[in-house]
């Protein structure tokens, strides 16, 4: 049995003591939203930004938020020190709550929120050496600004990449990539750092805005313009970003190398700048 301790509507509980409704409509409609934040030497990192997301998102479904965002950060933070998570991340989830199936919202029903807490390595992370990538095409809905747990079609495009012995998957619409499987996606070229701009067409991602600041300080300059799958595989350096995996260089994208399958600098400089950032604000 788990030792682990999670939260379920605002009651501390062992994991397996913790139970949802069969009527739950993020179970029967995948209809609710999520965050992940990542621990780092045993702090909460950026959870005030995922918690902004979170209720942008909420905002967008129509969804109450049932609590507020200071005191879900205090429920977060607890859950990683009860569990004993030095570096990893908590994930949050927030649903419309149990009703009768049908497809409008209920009048009355009670959001349900539940969270857990998991180890990860992140500043130790084996794949800093470099990742693969492997390309499919964006099955998603239009509005990919949205956190939403309705995530198929993600789920899809990661186990193809599974199955394809790459780490993550690399979408695209029509040849332009958009992001990665639960990631974004960067290339450089020419010493200048490229990210499709932010927009319905993906999540404009906490890790994202906070490399951005990175290569800001750094003296990097970043286009925010969108790229081919062709354009990523020629680049001089690619890589992707999330909040679980910080910054990884991409060596490959298909078959095809990225630079000869040498991570590059650029890719380096930013994952070097986000663990100190990182070890900074939690330190």
């Amino acid at each position: 049995m788990s030792h682990r301790t999670c939260w379920l509507n605002g009651t501390y509980v062992a994991e397996e003591h913790a139970h949802v409704s069969i009527f739950d409509r993020g179970l029967l409609f995948g209809d609710g939203v999520y965050e992940v934040a990542a621990v780092f030497n045993g702090r909460l990192l950026d959870a005030d930004r995922h918690l902004v997301r979170l209720e942008r998102s909420m905002r967008e479904i129509g969804l109450p938020a049932p609590y507020d965002a200071d005191a879900l950060q205090d429920m977060m933070q607890r859950l990683a020190s009860e569990n004993g998570i030095r570096e990893g991340l908590v994930y949050l989830q927030v649903t419309r709550g149990a009703a009768e199936r049908d497809f409008p919202f209920p009048s009355q029903v009670t959001p349900t929120a539940f969270a857990y807490a998991r180890p990860k390595k992140l500043s130790d992370d084996p794949n800093a050496v470099g990742i693969r990538l492997h390309v499919v095409p964006d099955l998603r809905w239009q509005r990919c600004d949205i956190k939403s747990t309705s995530m198929l079609a993600q789920v899809l495009a990661k186990q193809a990449a599974r199955q394809a012995g790459a780490f993550e998957a690399m979408m695209h619409e029509d040849g332009l990539v958009t992001e990665g499987g639960s990631s974004n996606v960067w290339i450089v070229r020419n010493g200048t750092i490229y990210t499709r701009p932010t927009s319905c067409d993906i999540l404009a991602g906490i890790t994202r805005d906070v490399v951005l600041e990175v290569a800001r300080d750094a003296g990097v300059p970043v286009q925010q313009r969108a790229f081919t799958v062709e354009q990523a595989i020629a680049a001089d350096e690619c890589f992707m970003t999330s909040a679980t995996s910080f910054v990884l260089p991409v060596t490959q994208i298909g078959d095809k190398r990225v630079a000869n399958g040498v991570v590059g600098p650029v890719s380096m400089r930013m994952r070097d700048g986000y663990l100190a950032r990182a070890a900074r604000l939690t330190g």
